[in-house]
């Protein structure tokens, strides 16, 4: 029985506004609700008569007849009459089974519900049937909920519509909307809070650099006009990365401050305004460095060119004020930064700005390769992360302590042993080695790798445990090649083959050599000449040799890190391996001895893994698994791969990895009420995810707001690699072993990737806790730009 009309029962309810079928919530649910005088047999059901069937979940045995291919259709598209808040009752009621608030296929409900129609004014109804129409329909009442409305008319199309269609549509127009954050009086209230403080203290609190005293009148004046707000303003000293000082801050931590710019005040004056930025979102609710990176490709692929550039706008403002592009806006990431892609993204938004004004174009440019030119000198090749030795980069931050972001119980097996060795519970000497009571040599080392893990942005991973501080690693050392080899492009091609200077620092001796670093006072001032495009150039191809050198290795066809303590090869198999083919710096040998004798080792059926289930090793109690290693596929890798094989013209190659990807996101989506997680299992092709602090972006009700920045950006720039057949067979949710004609039975299928058949109920069905009746919810080919890509 179709969800009772509550409309009066005299009346029609109609909707002559025929509004895009597919159009934003905004626009189809906007507008008021109207009524005209109704037929007398339409309403007649309020008086008794009611011809509808009976209901067919509980203790009801199901007899609806299935529709067949010879069924009377109507000539005009189908839509429904609907009673907002009493279908969303009955949909929950019936379909939710395991009380999260979604419609997904482990529902055991009978995936079927009768609508009626608006041309009968709800006096016929129609089945719509499924676990993707019947979640779809949940998201739309709850949409049309948001919008106020009591009473809906819906199109039957928008509950069917093309499941790669309606994700794509959902990340350009509802998701970056949602993901979208500024700091200043407006926006503090959302950008402060902090899922990670555990500090107890929910007031916001704002950290404003030395050298802005305009900007730190602004947020005193914004804490005087909304004192409701008990916003704390602090001014952070000239150097704020000090590791003493950073520590300090552990217990008081708060957001730090980011660009504005100047606006009318509508009264004549002027006041600040905050740039808009995108966060990846669920437990990340700040400015991150390489997720803004991937974010900032989707931005472009959707038209969002503004939003991307002014998220470089604020990496410039942390390299000239907080020394480095941070791990993310935080006073705890104030040591620590990430993976650099400054440039790529710069170059990638120059040449989709708006050509009406090339000299501001050039002007803005010109602010973010120097202010990339800054960092690589100041971080990437200045001591401690700079190995003078071999001239490999590392990660290695500066730091002090436990890192206070993590969750409270994330280091408790590494602290329980040294809390028993003195005779404390585990917090009491977290706070006496935190504040310096306790000396700890071999857990200050421990703590040295992790810093330097979380700098990676792997964190965490085996390939990394207790060594990440010493290795070179191949991902770095391309991102950096690219560093050199885009800033040299750009002076040559953009800025007549010289650029000044306008901050002064220090400029790394090259090449590098011990005895070049241990006397820096015959290091060169950054204004002491102009930049030019040859030394840039020559960088580079220092670097690549360097890289061929300690991190190619020919026997087994793969780049690996290297240690440069123990001046050797770490052979872990990483994925990061084909991240030179994304920098440009292998050869067309190695590339092609990649792509025939080491891809194999990393595709799966829902893409590439982050490392090889062999370089991981035996999963046990004691030896758990970590969510960047085998056999998760994130975001990250997918698109360097995808463009690194474009770049060498491997196409199909890149055409079918993406495939494989936007197949296991859209299998989520239809299967999981519409799920854009952080984060696959690869394998079995599944969000549900229990390694360390599990997934993020699945916590939602009823109908999903954010998706996750990242996986939002591969989606659409994945669609990009699609052909028009591709695309079709991934909305039909055509399994990439079907499409590519290499279909194995399910035995063999399972023996090629290591797990059971990819059936999407019965592989969630694994991973979820059937011991109790209800399961708790856990918490374009982008255009490539030909500068940025050119050596």
């Amino acid at each position: 029985m179709a969800p009772t009309l509550a409309h009066p029962t005299s009346v029609n309810f109609v909707d002559e506004q025929h509004r895009p079928v597919n159009s934003e919530a905004s626009t189809y649910y906007g507008g008021e609700e109207r009524f005209s005088r109704g037929r007398t047999y339409s309403a007649s059901f309020a008086h008794g008569y009611n011809p509808k069937r009976p209901p067919v979940f509980q203790d009801a045995v199901h007899q609806r007849a299935r529709r067949m291919s010879h069924d009377e259709k109507s000539s005009a598209p189908r839509r429904f009459l609907i009673d907002v808040e009493e279908t969303i009752r009955v949909v929950l009621e019936q379909e939710d089974t395991d009380g999260d608030f979604q419609i997904s296929v482990t529902d055991a409900g009978p995936k079927l519900m009768a609508l009626g129609t608006a041309t009968s004014n709800g006096f016929k109804s129609f089945d719509i049937r499924g676990t993707y129409m019947l979640s779809n329909l949940l998201q739309e009442l709850a949409l049309a909920r948001d919008h106020g409305r009591k009473r809906i008319v819906l199109d039957e199309a928008r509950l069917a519509e093309n499941p790669v269609d309606r994700l794509s549509r959902m990340i350009k127009n509802s998701f970056w909307n949602a993901l979208t954050r500024r700091i200043d009086g407006d926006g503090l209230e959302i950008i402060c809070a902090d899922p990670k403080n555990r500090t107890g203290r929910v007031n916001p609190r704002i950290y404003v650099p030395h050298g802005e005293p305009a900007m730190a009148e602004y947020y005193r004046q914004v804490a005087k006009d909304k004192p409701h707000l008990n916003l704390d303003v602090q001014v952070l000293p000239p150097k704020p990365d000090d590791p003493v000082y950073v520590k300090s801050l552990n217990n008081k931590p708060g957001i730090l401050a980011l660009a504005m710019h100047e606006v009318s005040d509508n009264k004549g004056g002027k006041t600040m305004k905050g740039i808009p930025f995108v966060v990846p979102g669920a437990r990340f609710n700040e400015l991150y460095n390489w997720d803004s990176y991937f974010i900032s490709l989707g931005l472009l692929v959707d038209g969002y060119v503004n939003m991307a550039k002014g998220m470089v706008d604020h990496f410039i403002f942390e390299i000239k004020h907080y020394g480095k592009i941070l791990n993310g806006s935080r006073s705890y990431y104030l040591c620590r930064t990430q993976p650099p892609f400054l440039t790529d993204m710069a170059l990638q938004i120059y040449n989709q700005l708006d050509r009406t004004d090339m000299e501001e174009n050039r002007a803005w440019l010109k602010r973010a390769i120097q202010a990339a030119i800054k960092e690589y000198h100041t971080i990437w090749v200045a001591e401690p992360r700079m190995d003078p030795k071999t001239g490999l980069s590392r990660y290695r931050p500066d730091g002090l302590g436990i890192p206070p972001e993590t969750e409270a119980t994330h280091f408790t097996h590494i602290l329980e042993p040294y809390a028993a060795k003195h005779g404390l519970s585990v917090l009491e000497f977290s706070e006496r080695y935190n504040d310096g009571t306790i000396k700890e040599p071999e857990l200050d080392e421990y703590f040295l790798h992790d810093r330097a893990v979380r700098e990676s942005g792997h964190d965490t991973t085996y390939r990394f445990e207790k060594r990440c501080a010493n290795l070179g690693t191949i991902d770095l050392q391309a991102l950096l090649y690219k560093y050199e080899v885009d800033i040299g492009t750009a002076i040559r091609e953009v800025f007549d083959d010289e650029m000044e200077m306008e901050e002064d620092f220090l400029l790394a001796p090259f090449p590098p050599t011990p005895e070049s670093y241990a006397d820096k006072s015959k290091w060169e001032s950054s204004r002491s000449r102009v930049q030019k495009s040859e030394e840039w150039f020559q960088r580079a191809e220092w670097r690549k040799g360097i890289i061929d050198k300690y991190c190619w290795n020919e026997s087994k066809a793969l780049y690996f890190d290297y240690d440069t303590v123990q001046e050797k090869q770490s052979l872990y198999e990483s994925v990061t391996a084909f991240w030179t083919l994304w920098a440009g710096c292998a050869s067309e040998e190695q590339c092609w001895k990649l792509i025939s004798q080491s891809l194999k080792k990393f595709e799966v059926l829902g893409g590439l893994v982050s490392g090889t289930e062999e370089s991981r090793g035996k999963i046990s109690l004691d030896r758990p698994n970590r969510q960047w290693d085998y056999p998760y596929a994130w975001p990250p890798h997918q698109i360097m791969a995808w463009v690194g094989l474009e770049r060498y013209g491997y196409l199909e190659d890149a055409q079918r990895l993406a495939y494989r990807f936007l197949y296991m996101m859209t299998t989520a989506f239809v299967d999981f009420n519409g799920v854009v997680p952080e984060k696959f299992d690869a394998v079995k092709l599944s969000h549900l995810v229990d390694a360390e602090y599990g997934n993020q972006g699945i916590d939602f009700k009823m109908v999903p707001r954010e998706g996750f920045g990242w996986m939002n950006a591969a989606f659409q720039v994945g669609l990009t690699y699609l052909s028009t057949g591709m695309r079709r067979a991934v909305s039909a949710c055509t399994s990439p072993e079907v499409f590519f004609g290499n279909y194995l039975n399910p035995q063999e299928a399972a023996a090629a990737y290591g797990a059971s058949p990819a059936d999407p109920l019965s592989l969630a069905m694994d991973t979820l806790q059937l011991s109790s009746p209800v399961v708790q919810p856990t918490r374009t080919e982008p255009q490539v730009p030909d500068m940025s890509q050119s050596q």
